[in-house]
């Protein structure tokens, strides 16, 4: 009876394994599918005459908080202030 019990309880949790391992590759699979279609826009934007790469640039900005952004860019203007970049 203990290794009948021992049995089904290793079935039980090997199930158990398999199923989070294959929720975790469909995850994987759909990530993966996910960044081809963001290369396809950025091609068929790059293709349109877009610069690419101020649209990431933009994209991870609309990412942050507006008052990081505002923050950042102060301190920027006075580095160039201070370099003579201004």
């Amino acid at each position: 009876m203990a290794d009948t019990l021992s049995d089904a309880t290793y079935n039980v949790a090997a199930d158990e394994l398999r199923k989070f391992i294959e929720r975790y590759e469909h995850l994987e699979a759909e990530k993966k599918d996910i960044a081809d279609q963001q290369k396809e826009v950025m091609a068929e934007a790059k293709g349109r005459g877009y610069d690419t790469k101020v649209m990431r640039k933009v994209i991870a900005l609309r990412k942050r908080d507006k008052d990081d952004i505002a923050e950042e860019e102060a301190v920027l203007e006075m580095y160039k202030a201070a370099l003579g970049m201004s």
